[in-house]
């Protein structure tokens, strides 16, 4: 069995330098588009789980991904940045800014309530 991209030891959101870097469970062409709950990845690590309608044809599906996860934290797509998990349903994604202020925004996502 091939490994995903492996969230940090803290989890599915792990603070870094320069922002935040989340670990995703991705669902393409699913029925409704939407974000919520931990799901475990192929590695067996939590990962936040983010459904999205388009297809995982063309980097369509991580396009939909970043806008859906830009859109429910009003932040711009350009913090967002793909790490690793480009052709996978695992995907770790890096989210420019100031890391407590992101967690914040994420955790609720999540159904996590702030530390």
């Amino acid at each position: 069995m091939r490994s995903g991209p492996r969230a940090s030891e803290g989890g599915w959101l792990a603070p870094d330098a320069a922002g935040l870097r989340l670990a995703l469970r991705v669902t393409p062409r699913a029925r409704r588009a939407g974000i919520g709950g931990l799901a475990a990845g192929r590695d067996g690590a939590l990962r936040l789980k983010v459904a999205v309608t388009a297809p995982a044809e063309d980097g369509r599906a991580n396009a939909a991904v970043v806008a859906l996860l830009a859109e429910a934290v009003r932040l711009p797509k350009s913090a967002f940045t793909l790490v690793a998990g480009l052709s996978d349903r695992d995907k770790l994604v890096h989210v420019s800014g100031a890391p407590d202020a992101l967690a914040a925004r994420f955790r609720p996502l999540a159904g996590e309530a702030a530390p």
